[in-house]
């Protein structure tokens, strides 16, 4: 019997080892099928080629010859890696969106002729937010490589850094969620769906998928798809309102016509069509619900690690964003009553006409104005 080869994790049913003549020897070895041997080196193109063919009860060709290790191979490979198959699936998916691509194009190419300046000419082809992504993608992936042996170097850490500039996805206002519940009354899915993502703060992947499997002991409990947390969120008065009409039988809260769960690419479309109908021409989407939710718990004085527990964020700076802006609205709220107070001043009421209106730079614009206008001073409108 040969030396058995260690290192890093081999794919699954693989057994490799160097027989009495120092000949490498590799065999898909599953239990209760004949034993495969599949060509080397390990982790090449010839040799993924093979181990999935044989995977899929496919005859393997004998290869011959050195295979040279491309880009392709060492992408398959990452497919197979603990580190990839530890990714929630949602993950994965948007992973293999960005590495396919540069896969057509580059994937017969030897990873290890890859250099700094190549990685630079290609992302300076692309648009910033794409050669953002496919810097990240390629960073991991020449790690990964470097760890099995594939190559000896990462050049990605040199390549240039491409800076994207984005707004993200807007926020919904007051405004907007006022008009959305005006046009769609109970009973309607785009109602119910939209309730959904502001009393939970979800990601649309995770809002698709509640039904009352999911219902326990008047909380949702649910595994967030992407980041694997484990969530308890009360259900609020207003959203039980909704969910309690919901027949048993559904197979989730959130349905098509045809009594199916949405698919969260689909859900996007459903509700930006609804809130387009429902009068809102700005950018209206579920992750703009998300984070309105999130502003909301933070105008109520919810403190970040509050907010994560119902959202389940995991880094904590993206949820700093909302309560520094509450914060900011409550201190700024003090400041002016202190300074009324210092001189002898009141802050009045707003005009009644305004004591609904969800618009609350308009109402604070009301209160510095009555504020200011004994000085002679004239208010400017906030942008």
């Amino acid at each position: 019997m040969g030396r058995a080869l260690v290192g890093h994790r081999k794919p699954k049913y693989v057994n490799a080892y160097e027989d009495r003549h120092g000949k490498l020897r590799i065999y898909l070895r599953r239990p209760g099928r004949p034993q495969v041997p599949l060509p080397g080196p390990l982790y090449s193109e010839p040799f993924w080629i093979a181990y999935h063919k044989a995977m899929e009860g496919e005859a393997v060709a004998k290869v011959s010859g050195a295979p040279t290790r491309s880009v392709s191979a060492a992408i398959a490979a990452y497919y197979v890696s603990a580190e990839f198959k530890s990714l929630a699936s949602i993950t994965q998916s948007t992973y293999r969106n960005t590495l396919e691509r540069f896969r057509n194009d580059y994937g017969h190419l030897p990873l290890a002729g890859m250099r700094t300046q190549d990685v630079n000419r290609v992302l300076a082809s692309m648009s910033p937010g794409s050669a953002v992504h496919l810097r990240k993608r390629l960073h991991q992936l020449f790690e990964f490589a470097r760890a099995v042996g594939l190559v000896t170097g990462n050049p990605v850490k040199e390549a240039m850094r491409i800076r994207k500039k984005t707004v993200g996805y807007r926020t919904w206002s007051e405004a907007d969620i006022a008009s959305f519940r005006a046009h769609w009354g109970d009973g309607t899915p785009q109602r119910l769906a939209m309730e959904i993502l502001l009393y939970t703060g979800l990601r649309r992947s995770d809002a698709v998928r509640i039904g009352w499997r999911h219902i326990a002991d008047d909380r949702i409990e649910i595994v967030a798809g992407k980041t694997g947390v484990d969530l308890s969120i009360p259900i609020h008065d207003e959203l039980w309102r909704f969910l309690k009409e919901r027949p048993l039988t559904d197979p989730t809260f959130i349905i098509t016509a045809y009594g199916q769960p949405r698919s969260e690419k689909a859900f996007t479309g459903f509700i930006s069509e609804a809130a387009r109908d429902a009068g809102i021409e700005a950018q209206a989407s579920p992750h703009g619900l998300r984070k309105a939710a999130c502003r909301r718990l933070a105008d109520a004085g919810a403190s970040a690690h509050e907010i994560m527990a119902v959202t389940g964020h995991t880094k904590i700076e993206e949820i700093l964003t909302y309560t520094k802006a509450a914060e900011q609205k409550r201190l700024s709220q003090t400041a002016m009553a202190k300074m009324a107070g210092a001189f002898d001043l009141k802050l009045p009421n707003p005009d009644k006409r305004l004591g609904k209106s969800t618009d609350n730079v308009l109402k604070t614009f009301v209160q510095i104005s009555e504020m200011v206008r004994p000085t002679g001073l004239e208010p400017v409108f906030p942008p």
